[in-house]
């Protein structure tokens, strides 16, 4: 083996050597925690109910440092209502089927198992405005709020968001003797 030969296996040595010792520091370094420690993800959530008679009375809407919030206010029984929460290519009024627009690059559909009524068919809960239910003019996450309608005991919602980012969803149920009961939407402002 001549010199050129001896240096070119030495220096092949080192690249391997620098290539074993460095790999794993870069993917370590490439390895991100999760934005804002959030864990969550983009497929549907639901939640079963525990009890029948709650009705929506209230629908409202916050900023938070790592997420937009939406919040479905709900009165009666201090119990879980139902829900299911996900993402579709559009959001349809309830008993008619029509396509409910929405702003921004992706709808997540909100199906509480409540009315916005009460037994005698009275609203409990009526929107400002069918296409805009809260303003959500400035969040990062939140395009709109749409109403697609209360029907045969639910209520469904649309929410436009700028892209499908993570979501989730919970329920607070009030304190011993108040029957205020929150479902709670929280869409992450990016992944």
């Amino acid at each position: 083996m001549n010199i050129r030969s001896r240096a070119l296996a030495v220096l092949a040595g080192v690249v391997t050597l620098l290539v074993g010792v460095l790999a794993p520091a870069s993917a370590a370094g490439s390895a991100r925690a999760p934005y804002c420690g959030l864990v969550w993800g983009s497929l549907p959530e639901s939640g079963a109910a525990t009890t029948a008679g709650l009705t929506v009375t209230d629908v409202r809407a916050g900023r938070h440092a790592c997420f937009d919030r939406l919040v479905v206010d709900l009165r009666g029984p201090a119990a879980a209502t139902g829900y299911s929460v996900r993402y579709v290519d559009s959001v349809h009024q309830v008993g008619t089927g029509t396509r409910v627009p929405l702003e921004g690059g992706a709808a997540l559909e909100v199906v509480v198992d409540s009315p916005a009524y009460d037994e005698y068919g009275r609203a409990t809960y009526l929107p400002p405005s069918r296409g805009e239910v809260v303003d959500v003019d400035g969040f990062r996450t939140f395009e709109q709020v749409a109403w697609a309608g209360s029907y045969e005991g639910s209520t469904t919602l649309g929410i436009g968001t700028r892209a499908r980012l993570p979501f989730r969803t919970f329920t607070l149920i009030g304190a011993p003797g108040d029957d205020a009961v929150r479902l709670v939407i929280d869409v992450a402002h990016r992944w």
